[in-house]
């Protein structure tokens, strides 16, 4: 009698890995912006286009960033998903917001210093109670600590209030961290929970929150990210688009040459989701008119 020998998933190629997060990081942005294009879309009073965006917004995060996620193992234990964002919470406080900070200084751009500056101050605080929570997880020490609390930012349609164009592409890069910040973590939390750690998922749950309710939030008021829900639609258009014809498209037969057929399989039917979103929001659109 033979017994069947079980195979252990390939590993991706590097390239088809830094697709896949390039995507990700993708896919976090645009859940982020359609929440909050939702929210603007409600308050015009469209309630169909504000449910529009938030059911794309899920698909964004529980579909298509969950399966890329699951695509390259980015979740891993508890230990791991805590100490990957503690690292990535060490290199916004210390390197890239404080950069981003004298960077806006130096173009006079006073109030996106200042917010760089403030959320610097955040991240360090969110590094060390994620310290403490490595420490309660690995030495069964001290308590993993309670979530930061949470003061969200109403982003209304509104021009950039920024000048200068390193300012605007630096609030862009920032915009993209958080967004994929909030994705993370709220998987990371999922995970926690399902290894029965409340009280770690509540913590990733609330960071999570604070990347996407008050750093995304504050980020996109100043970056003029929101427009009236019009312009929104067309901006989502473009970006679905995009990916449906030439992003995803690309990745998939890097992947196919790779040797990663299923990464590749992936990516084709995401770009025929993406086609579908940007159907959706054209429809929409043309419904306003």
């Amino acid at each position: 009698m033979t017994h069947a020998v079980a195979v252990p998933p390939q590993t991706p190629a590097l390239s088809t890995v830094q697709d896949t997060r390039a995507a990700m990081r993708g896919e976090g942005f645009a859940h982020a912006s359609y929440l909050f294009y939702a929210d603007q879309a409600d308050r015009e009073g469209y309630g169909d286009v504000a449910n529009l965006f938030a059911d794309a917004a899920s698909v964004e995060l529980d579909d298509h960033f969950t399966k890329e996620a699951e695509a390259i193992s980015y979740v891993g234990s508890d230990e791991a998903n805590i100490r990957q964002a503690i690292e990535g919470e060490r290199f916004e406080a210390t390197s890239m917001y404080p950069t981003y900070a004298e960077e806006a200084r130096q173009d006079g751009d006073e109030a996106a210093a200042a917010l760089f500056k403030e959320i610097a101050a955040d991240e360090a605080d969110h590094r060390r109670l994620l310290a403490s929570a490595l420490e309660a997880v690995t030495t069964g020490k001290g308590t993993v600590p309670a979530p930061p609390r949470v003061d969200p930012v109403t982003v209304p349609a509104g021009l950039p209030q920024v000048s200068s164009a390193r300012t605007r592409a630096n609030l862009e890069d920032a915009m993209h961290g958080e967004g994929l910040a909030n994705a993370s973590y709220t998987l990371y939390a999922r995970h926690a929970r399902g290894a029965g750690h409340a009280q770690l998922s509540r913590l990733f749950a609330g960071l999570a929150e604070v990347e996407l309710r008050e750093h995304f939030a504050a980020e996109a008021r100043l970056s003029g990210q929101v427009s009236d829900t019009a312009s929104n639609l067309r901006t989502a258009i473009a970006g679905e688009t995009y990916e449906a014809k030439v992003m995803y498209p690309t990745f998939a037969r890097r992947a196919e040459k790779a040797g990663d057929g299923q990464v590749a399989d992936l990516f084709r039917e995401i770009a025929g989701d993406e086609a579908g979103h940007a159907a959706s929001f054209r429809e929409a659109l043309n419904r306003l008119k």
